[in-house]
């Protein structure tokens, strides 16, 4: 043998040496992995929008009600998914090395109490905005459950 499968081999041999298998975990998220973000902020806020022109009442009265109620509902769907997290489902098609399918869908799931109502506001004349927030001790709260409530569905 020569200098240069000596050389060929060491240098396939180190370059091995470095690599590393990372299992990939299905585990569920630990506590560890949440608590930079929550150590960061103070408070979560979200805010959600709706439209009063496509609420379904012929009452402009009571389509701004149920505008108002929808963008409550819109806030507090922000707000579990900053504490929970979004599921994303994503699918897509490719023929021909040509994308000719692709669809996303999301899903978020949780439990949000504690919420603090900060404002209802008018924007425009045909959409309300309303914002909430969540004290952190409430964000920590509700993440401690659901990692439980995980870690017993896990058992």
């Amino acid at each position: 043998m020569n200098i240069h499968h000596y050389l060929g081999t060491s240098a396939l041999l180190l370059a091995l040496s470095a690599c590393q298998t990372v299992p990939l975990s299905t585990e569920a998220p630990t506590a560890g992995m949440i608590a930079p973000m929550v150590e960061r902020i103070e408070n979560l806020t979200a805010t959600g929008y709706a439209v009063v022109a496509v609420q379904n009442h012929k009452n402009p009265a009571q389509q701004r009600l149920m505008a108002i109620r929808a963008s409550k509902l819109d806030a507090y769907r922000a707000l579990t998914e900053q504490v929970y997290g979004q599921q994303l489902d994503a699918n897509s098609t490719v023929a021909d090395m040509v994308v000719t399918n692709d669809t996303f869908r999301s899903k978020v799931q949780g439990v949000i109490y504690g919420a603090t109502l900060v404002s209802i506001t008018p924007v425009n004349d045909d959409t309300y905005e309303t914002t909430l927030a969540l004290d952190r001790t409430v964000v920590q709260e509700l993440r401690r459950q659901y990692l439980a409530q995980v870690a017993m569905r896990n058992r």
